[in-house]
């Protein structure tokens, strides 16, 4: 029975060190980022309809606005508490993959550059990567293809391949989480191995020395006009960040909620609480000649439409040639200034035509 049980605590213990995080933990912070992103996104949308000439801006330029907030939040915590926000709020600290035990508050400079690019950057980039693909993927469904050059034939060969490199790192995190859960690795997921880092329990002489850290040497009089502007700068952005993680923390309970109620599982729930009466059909007051006249008027060009194509987030009708190079262009509509993309293109299929 013994043997037994020293086999049944060794399966149990798959991590010999005190301070390794359970892979339940890990994976709560990694979700805790991406379940803010969509939200804010939603938030922003909604401003953005309900005002598009003051909001408009915020929806458009969207992604870089979250990165560089995001690179001024992750900065500030990497730099104060060795951590992200996130693993920050679980309780969670970086320290080098080389340390033994649990090593002080602070990572080499190379560790915090390498953990915020990767942290920040790097989802920056993977987002504006699958809205290009994306979008090159719709103008292919609606051009006529000619003869292709040999950049060309390159381009499309990566598109090809892009659900496959994607498919192979989706594999690559797997088997990582799972040589984790069984302790063969100390990282959960690759970014962290390839930044050299590791997570780990802040401790209390960690907190303590947070605490304890100051916001930074105070101004003196001997120093010069750059240095005391590169002071006042940083003490600026570390207020910034302070201000960011503060309502984060206190808004993040609040924007799960609405991730989870706008999510496409809960659709069906949401429709059902939501949903109005059909309105009925508008009433015809004028002519039929003038009604016909006037529904057949692009809005874009004045002439009667060709090739009628409706946009589905307002409704109205244009020319397929006038409402794809409006919305190439501004993505938004032009009648009501709704944000929109050339996937809302209908084309619309009559008896007659």
């Amino acid at each position: 029975m013994r043997v037994m049980a020293e086999r049944g605590a060794h399966l149990t213990t798959a991590a010999p060190a005190e301070d390794r995080p359970s892979i339940f933990e890990i994976l709560a912070q990694d979700s805790l980022m991406s379940a803010v992103k969509p939200a804010l996104l939603h938030a922003v949308k909604i401003l953005a309809t309900s005002n598009p000439a003051r909001y408009g801006f915020l929806w458009q330029r969207f992604d870089e606005i979250y990165a560089i907030l995001d690179v001024l939040l992750q900065h500030h915590f990497l730099s104060h508490t060795s951590a992200s926000f996130s693993e920050n709020f679980y309780g969670l600290k970086r320290v080098g993959e080389d340390s033994t035990r649990a090593a002080h508050l602070g990572l080499r400079r190379r560790q915090h550059w390498h953990s915020l690019f990767l942290l920040a950057l790097l989802p920056y980039l993977h987002t504006k990567l699958e809205k290009v693909l994306a979008r090159q993927r719709d103008e292919d469904d609606f051009s006529i293809r000619l003869p292709q050059s040999v950049m060309q034939k390159l381009y499309r060969a990566f598109l090809a391949a892009y659900p496959f490199v994607c498919m192979a790192w989706d594999g690559w995190v797997f088997c990582h989480q799972l040589l984790y859960v069984f302790g063969k690795t100390q990282t959960h997921s690759p970014l962290l191995w390839l930044a050299g880092v590791k997570l780990s329990y802040l401790t209390a002489n960690d907190i303590h020395s947070q605490d304890l850290k100051p916001s930074g040497p105070a101004l003196s009089p001997s120093q010069s006009f750059g240095e005391k502007f590169q002071r006042l700068v940083s003490t600026a952005v570390g207020g910034l960040a302070v201000s960011l993680s503060t309502s984060l923390s206190i808004g993040v309970f609040f924007l799960q909620f609405l991730e989870w109620w706008y999510s496409s599982e809960n659709q069906s729930t949401v429709k059902s609480l939501t949903s109005l009466p059909t309105p009925p059909p508008p009433l015809h007051l004028h002519s039929q000649e003038t009604s016909n006249t006037h529904i057949k008027v692009c809005p874009l060009c004045r002439k009667v439409r060709s090739n009628d194509t409706a946009l589905a987030t307002s409704g109205y009708v244009f020319c397929y040639k006038c409402i794809y190079v409006y919305v190439k262009a501004n993505h938004r509509c032009p009648l009501t200034g709704y944000p929109s993309g050339l996937q809302h293109l209908i084309k619309i299929y009559t008896p007659d035509g």
